[in-house]
């Protein structure tokens, strides 16, 4: 899974990248700073596996991981360029959904590029140059697909006809997202890598104060809730400044600060769970003494496809599935006991995949 942070310059982006990363991204207090694109990759943590692996030792320990892009600064017109925007957006189409960070405190002494903190105008801007990057994009390809139009195909004369629509739309400042279609015209559009397609998670960044004070008494916050909530998309209050300080603690100093702040989760963690929902994924686990792991897959897959995640020959020869919930182990203790217990099942082909199910695949090619 890849994410992309985007926003506005000097509205937390590489804060926030430096604190879910710990990679050292370039911060500082004007605009443009960040110019390629920074790359991390997190593990993600998971209590099952460090379960696992307390009962296996195993050789390796492989968890699932996300990798986070760190994009520079939008501006107006930079779906023209401006800002060296052509070149930040195409870093945007390379990933699985958007973080868009939305600057939600006021301070004179960090620059703003509107000049000044208003969380509807800058969700916005960035909307619109994404929009108006797509609306080149659905240009472009209808170009093409009318060319092709004198082969005669019909599937090219409805592809035209949804695009035309799709146009329509962007040419209103809608986004793609917005778009209201069927699923065989949803499935036209996903085609084509449409920047306002992608989901979004909005990360309203708070000052200390207004983020120890409680999101819901932060009038900026509740702005971008609603703008989240119309269109479908998750939101999430983060204070980055706070969540760099945390990341430079130790793991064990991590729980005791968290506590003190009356945080439940750290800003990462949480920003996982909403990436998980947004996208709809789950994990499932393998383990044994060489390695315990995690999968990543799209909740709904069925086992062979969940098998063809290890290799391609687990869903070509699959036989069945060995699967015991990870509740189930963790009550009884061991395999052994949830064999006894009738807690051990086989899966056929049929079988849909279920968050935190530990898996062995029986497959012969």
């Amino acid at each position: 899974m890849k994410l992309g942070i985007v926003g506005l310059p000097n509205v937390g982006k590489s804060t926030l990248f430096n604190a879910i990363t710990s990679a050292g991204a370039e911060s500082a207090n004007y605009p443009f700073c960040t110019i390629d694109p920074n790359v991390g990759v997190v593990a993600v943590p998971d209590k099952r596996l460090d379960f696992l692996a307390a009962m296996y030792s195993p050789k390796k320990y492989t968890p699932a991981s996300i990798e986070f892009v760190d994009i520079a600064g939008l501006v107006r017109g930079a779906s023209k360029g401006e800002g060296l925007g052509n070149k930040f957006l195409s870093n945007i189409r390379a990933t699985d959904a958007i973080v868009h960070v939305v600057r939600c405190f006021d301070d004179d002494d960090v620059i703003h590029v509107e000049g000044g903190a208003d969380p509807q105008r800058d969700i916005e801007i960035i909307n619109l140059e994404l929009v108006l990057a797509d609306l080149e994009m659905a240009e472009r390809r209808i170009d093409r697909a009318r060319k092709a139009l004198k082969s005669g195909d019909k599937k090219i004369a409805r592809e035209v006809e949804v695009l035309e629509r799709l146009l329509e739309h962007f040419n209103e400042g809608l986004s793609a997202r917005a778009f209201d279609g069927d699923d065989e015209e949803l499935e036209i559009i996903a085609q084509s890598e449409f920047l306002s397609l992608k989901p979004v998670i909005y990360a309203a960044n708070m000052d200390e104060a207004g983020f120890s004070a409680g999101a819901e008494k932060n009038a900026y916050f509740k702005t971008v809730s609603a703008i989240a909530a119309a269109e479908g998309s998750a939101v999430m209050p983060i204070c980055a400044k706070t969540e760099q300080e945390i990341s430079q603690l130790e793991p064990e100093e991590r729980g005791m600060f968290l506590e003190e702040l009356g945080i439940a989760e750290s800003g990462l963690d949480r920003l996982i769970v909403a990436s998980y929902e947004l996208l709809g994924l789950i994990s499932y686990l393998t383990a044994g003494e060489d390695e315990v792991r995690a999968w990543t897959i799209k909740r709904g897959t069925k086992a062979p496809q969940a098998a063809g995640k290890i290799h391609t020959d687990f869903e070509r020869g699959f036989i069945r599935a060995e699967v015991i919930a990870f509740t189930d182990l963790e009550n009884v203790g061991t395999v052994a006991a949830a064999r006894a217990k009738g807690l051990l099942r086989s899966e056929g082909k049929e079988y849909v995949m279920r968050d935190g199910d530990i898996v062995n695949f029986l497959f012969n090619v």
